[in-house]
């Protein structure tokens, strides 16, 4: 979440739940649909990843699965500004990936074997139908304002597009996969690359969830949008098995791309610690209850918990207006409202309210709280919840709310990013050695090992080259 260029009533908003509707798109729709909503998309993860190392190699390992595809798809790669571990296919040919899943990979292959998987998604227009059925989010597509009698709410309730993103269906996974494999193997990388980089995945989602409590499918990364089933690594392996074999797995060009590469959030976008987000350049910062996952975007910060409970926050500049309890007044006229209250947050003028929306699946419960930083800043909580529900959820609403503060001088000085670091093994290095690196990175040593793909007990070798997490 970077600094608010745009003023509170800019954000984009939505709560319909509109389809596309009609004949089967052409390739023509198919690519206005996907230019349409990828800058949605990569704004809701953070932005571009603007490194030019990685993005070089990003792009080489882009142009070689294209020419082995060879299709008639205008192709466009780009790296993600987030630390979930993810990866999107959207309609007229658009890939997306994270660092942060490029930090888990341990070569070239294994990164182009991801890429591939979602080039097949595009390849048999699993993207289109995903979209057609989420309209990207579900929640992009403007006219709530038509249906609670306000244009302004639909601007305060300000929905980011991944929180509704569809899931792909386990069948189009596998033949994803498919032609994943096939695509890795014509373009001459080790078409293995796939399968066991979904086990390093599904080590490091296992590896999130036992540091987090909440099971794998509960947070915003690759297998919450891609299902995993128990047999999926063994099917691709058997995939690459029945291919000749041969294909490279070049080593070299990934670890130099990644070295230096940002691990965790982005100093740009504020920092996610635990159940924490933390802003030092804006001085804020606030705390989700334990349940909940954070996921901070270019726009805005969001939380997803249990039982279809989200929280959203955004703010920034609204000019003349300084009063949150004006600001929500003015903003939810015409709606459905039970009213605005004034509130103080850790001695911050405040102010809550509370609304429903109907959208095409049904009612949605919403309280919004805005708070008042000083001078004509605002920063606004969106808190949403199943019909009939909000009452049970408000306990887990007013806690966040009310763990908005600003942010001292030594608590924002306290933040750093970190980044990966890639290191010759020497004779001598042990795996102990590399992991007093990490000192502050929980369960440090099973982290080392799915970062550089080392069972439990294995030894580093020497000349080999280890990612490690360094400040």
């Amino acid at each position: 979440m970077p600094s608010r260029r745009n003023t509170i009533l800019g954000f984009v908003a939505a709560l319909t739940l509109a389809t596309w509707s009609g004949p089967a798109p052409t390739q023509s729709r198919e690519e206005a649909l996907g230019a349409q909503e990828h800058p949605k998309l990569v704004q809701q993860y953070g932005g571009e990843y603007r490194d030019q190392k990685v993005n070089a190699l990003v792009q080489t390992i882009g142009r070689r699965l294209a020419q082995a595809a060879g299709a008639d798809v205008r192709w466009t790669f780009t790296v993600l500004d987030s630390d979930v571990v993810n990866a999107f296919a959207l309609p007229g040919g658009y890939v997306n990936l994270t660092r942060g899943l490029l930090a888990l990979a341990k070569d070239e292959a294994e990164v182009a074997g991801v890429m591939a998987h979602e080039m097949g998604h595009v390849l048999e227009r699993h993207s289109t139908s995903r979209v057609n059925r989420s309209t990207i989010a579900g929640l992009l597509a403007m006219g709530v304002g038509a249906v609670l009698g306000s244009p302004e709410i639909a601007q305060v309730l300000g929905l980011g597009s991944n929180l509704y993103i569809a899931s792909y269906s386990r069948g189009q996974e596998t033949e994803a996969d498919e032609v994943g494999v096939k695509l890795l193997q014509a373009a001459g990388y080790d078409p293995m690359a796939m399968a066991t980089f979904l086990e390093t995945m599904n080590r490091y989602a296992q590896y999130e969830a036992a540091k987090s409590g909440k099971k794998k499918s509960e947070g915003f990364d690759f297998f919450a949008s891609h299902p995993q089933t128990e047999n999926r690594v063994a099917h691709a392996a058997e995939l690459a098995r029945k291919l000749p074999p041969g294909g490279t797995r070049p080593v070299e060009p990934y670890m130099n791309a990644v070295n230096g590469m940002i691990w965790g959030d982005s100093p740009e976008n504020g920092f996610v610690r635990g159940n924490s987000f933390v802003h030092p350049k804006l001085g804020i910062g606030f705390t989700v209850p334990q349940g909940f996952s954070l996921l901070n975007g270019a726009a805005q910060v969001a939380a997803k918990g249990p039982g279809g409970a989200i929280m959203l926050f955004d703010g920034g500049r609204a000019p003349g207006v300084r009063d949150p309890a004006d600001f929500l007044a003015r903003a939810l006229q015409g709606s459905r409202t039970q009213g605005v209250q004034r509130m103080d947050i850790n001695g911050l003028p405040a102010a809550t309210a509370v609304t429903q929306a109907e959208t095409e699946q049904g009612q949605v419960d919403a309280r919004l709280v805005a708070v008042s930083v000083g001078g004509d800043t605002l920063y606004k909580f969106t808190f949403l919840a199943p019909p009939g529900s909000l009452r049970r959820y408000d306990p887990a609403f007013e806690q966040t709310a009310m763990s908005f503060h600003r942010l001292s001088q030594r608590e924002a000085q306290s933040y750093r990013p970190e980044r990966i670091r890639t290191l010759p093994v020497r004779p001598g290095d042990s795996v102990e050695g590399f992991v007093a690196r990490m000192a502050g990175e929980p369960n440090a040593e099973d982290l080392f090992r799915i970062l550089n793909d080392l069972p439990p007990g294995t030894p580093v070798q020497a000349r080999q080259v280890v990612k490690v997490i360094a400040e």
